[in-house]
């Protein structure tokens, strides 16, 4: 009897592995909306898994749920605690007041970047506890005009994925100028209403969070709140006014939603959030929105700054849900088979060549025969198979097979790249 041994181990729970031939997809969104960000300036930077924990603390806000309740927060063997970062603006901008690129002079500075990023709660479709987010940041410049080139890149990189079933949702926060006045005019509301105790010690802390409720007995009480966007202050409306002009100019549909509430404190005038409502309840793919006062708080200089996080795993599920995809499926291009050991010398080198000219290639390894080896080449999605044996050798010449049609040709082997190139449109 044979005893067959299975590991015991498994990803942590909402912890994804992204294996083929799915992880196809995944790179495929992911690259397709960090392309978005790099035709229009913006620079890769690569940051920290974990930062220390007093960073989100100051630059996310101690009374968000991110902080409160999400942060995956340990303690190193001095005692110092660090955190797993749930999000990329505040470690951003960290890196940019360490390194002194906000001094260069080029402002505004144009960031990119995309990785894995941690949130401690119930994992759902979509939804992960290490969730995967290609993020841009322009910093230094407060500028309408600025703010729609971020959100539209954000909707040219859906667009460019083919994913049309999102609307993007977009209001104002205000400024400092109006938000105080706002604040207490709100938070006298809230303290009228009969709310639970842990509700009314948020409206306390942060009235905004308040409105951010999901739960319908809440929403039912807030339904007449008064809305940032009815008290705006003259600056932060004409600049309001200002970004919608040039979403509009750029063809970018959006809808006012002024009950939006973002769930992080660092957010200013301009707030955004894409929405796909074949997901369900979790229905946002990304957004963000402003800070001005974020950098300031964490220390450099008072400089403004837009930005977006959009999620990867969301994206794929989006795509999915309009029953389109990303990736193409094919694991390569050209798929070789060797007839003899001779033939199969030649076919590695031939392999190197063509990979040399950009065109993916795989093998038959494992000397099986011919049946065995056309499955692996039906399996693999070629649309070309090369067939290589001792008498072929001999005549120098390769068998070319194209898959979609079934016809195979003899090509002399030293023309065989250029004529797959030219056939693969390389």
């Amino acid at each position: 009897m044979i005893v067959t041994k299975t590991s015991s181990f498994t990803a942590p729970k909402g912890v994804p592995d992204y294996v083929p031939p799915g992880s196809a997809e995944f790179v495929a969104v992911r690259d397709g909306l960090i392309h978005a960000a790099r035709l229009a300036g913006y620079g890769h930077i690569e940051l920290p898994v974990f930062e220390q924990t007093a960073l989100f603390a100051r630059g996310v806000g101690e009374s968000t749920d991110v902080v409160s309740k999400e942060m995956w927060t340990f303690a190193d063997r001095n005692g110092e605690s660090f955190t797993l970062r749930p999000e990329g603006t505040a470690g951003v901008m960290r890196a940019v007041i360490q390194h002194g690129l906000d001094k260069s002079g080029q402002l505004p500075l144009k960031l990119c970047y995309a990785g894995p990023f941690f949130r401690y709660e119930r994992p759902q479709a979509g939804r992960y506890r290490q969730l995967q987010q290609v993020g841009i940041e322009a910093i230094g410049v407060d500028d309408p005009a600025l703010d729609a080139e971020v959100i539209a890149i954000a909707d040219a990189g859906f667009r460019g994925l083919g994913l049309d079933g999102f609307r993007l949702e977009i209001t104002s926060l205000g400024d400092e100028t109006c938000r105080p006045q706002y604040r207490e005019l709100l938070q006298e509301f809230l303290l009228g209403l009969p709310l639970d105790e842990e509700t009314r010690r948020r409206a306390q802390i942060n009235p905004l969070r308040v409105l951010d409720d999901k739960r319908p007995e809440v929403r039912e009480l807030t339904a007449n709140a008064p809305l940032m966007i009815d008290h705006l202050s003259e600056s932060a409306e004409t600049h309001f006014e200002q970004v919608l002009a040039h979403l509009d100019a750029l063809g970018v549909p959006y809808v006012v939603n002024p009950r939006m509430v973002r769930g992080l404190d660092y957010y200013t005038k301009t707030t955004f959030e894409f929405v796909h409502d074949q997901l369900g309840a979790q229905s946002g793919i990304g957004g963000g929105g402003r800070y001005d006062g974020l950098m300031a708080e964490l220390g450099g200089q008072p400089l403004s700054g837009i930005g977006f996080g959009i999620g990867v795993d969301r994206t794929v599920l989006a795509l999915a849900a309009e029953g389109k995809a990303a990736a193409d499926p094919a694991r390569c291009q050209v798929y070789g088979i060797a007839l003899g050991d001779a033939a199969k010398a030649r076919l590695v080198a031939l392999a190197g060549a063509l990979r040399g000219a950009g065109i993916s290639v795989d093998l038959a390894y494992g000397g099986r025969g011919m049946k065995g080896a056309m499955k692996g080449a039906d399996r693999s999605g070629a649309k070309f198979t090369l067939v290589l044996g001792d008498r072929d050798l001999e005549e120098n010449s390769i068998g070319v097979k194209e898959m979609a049609t079934g016809e195979q040709r003899q090509v002399p082997l030293g023309e065989v790249v250029g004529v797959l190139r030219s056939a693969l449109g390389h």
